[in-house]
């Protein structure tokens, strides 16, 4: 994943370190502390701020929080965590060129009427709501299927308040059945969520999982990071409405599941 001219970090002397250090202090979006960071997160923040600047000058449009969620995502490896974050830039770049997707196209997806937004967990962490059984693969539509997925998760972060930076998911797979399955946009879907979102799912809570997606599953679950499988829970039919509880207050919990808030389609939250 290294990017073609890329010095190694590895190979920096101490001055040089001092200086990416001191231009990297230089160039922070409003000389914002990140919150929450220790001194040696902070630290590598500065390093890898001051790298892939020098790799990519738009980097320096981008927020500290950012570029920490990208550390986070690679264990604080400032080398994989800046050769992801090069290609996450490269890739916006070529599939979102106006820096946004539009509600026109993604007509299909949005027909199908399959993911809402609606309230916030206990933390602050705002909900969205994805109903499996609605979505029907079609020939030619994957491309869509990602953008759709794009358009998703930016309406969701949009939502977040000021100092989070993570979503809750309800995955409700009430219905779904073999005329639903489309592993290539659950693997799309995957791909797009972890190497171009990283930390930013906090917890996804599966509904209704019927048996037969046991089989989907098993193919998928080996792409899954380890720690996005750490957020994924299965939830009991019996226990679902006392599971979203312990996370989502009654007022903050979508009415079809006992709570009191209206499901918002997802293009008008």
């Amino acid at each position: 994943m290294e990017q073609r001219g890329e010095v190694s970090l590895k190979k920096k002397t101490e001055s040089e370190e001092t200086t990416a250090k001191e231009e990297a202090t230089t160039n922070k979006r409003g000389g914002e502390c990140v919150n929450g960071s220790s001194g040696a997160e902070q630290n590598k923040i500065i390093l890898m701020r001051a790298f892939v600047e020098k790799q990519d000058p738009s980097s320096k449009d981008v927020d500290d929080f950012m570029i920490r969620r990208f550390l986070r995502a690679r264990d604080l490896d400032i080398e994989k965590a800046s050769a992801m974050f090069l290609k996450y830039l490269k890739w916006k770049r070529t599939f979102v060129p106006t820096g946004s997707i539009s509600a026109s196209e993604i007509a299909t997806d949005l027909g199908q009427n399959k993911v809402f937004t609606q309230g916030s967990d206990k933390t602050g962490r705002p909900i969205m709501v994805v109903f499996s059984g609605r979505h029907f693969p079609r020939k030619g539509g994957l491309e869509e299927f990602k953008r759709f997925v794009v358009f998703s998760l930016e309406k969701v972060c949009s939502r977040m308040p000021e100092g989070q930076e993570k979503f809750a998911v309800i995955g409700d797979m009430e219905g779904w059945g073999y005329t639903n399955s489309d592993v290539r946009a659950y693997l799309g879907a995957l791909t797009i969520l972890q190497d171009y979102y990283p930390e930013r799912l906090g917890k996804l809570f599966l509904l209704h999982v019927p048996y037969i997606f046991m089989a989907v599953w098993k193919v998928v679950y080996p792409f899954i990071d380890d720690n996005t499988k750490k957020k994924i829970i299965f939830v009991e039919n019996k226990k679902m409405n006392s599971t979203l509880l312990e996370d989502i207050d009654e007022s903050q919990l979508p009415e079809i599941y006992g709570g009191k808030l209206p499901l918002v389609p997802v293009q008008d939250s």
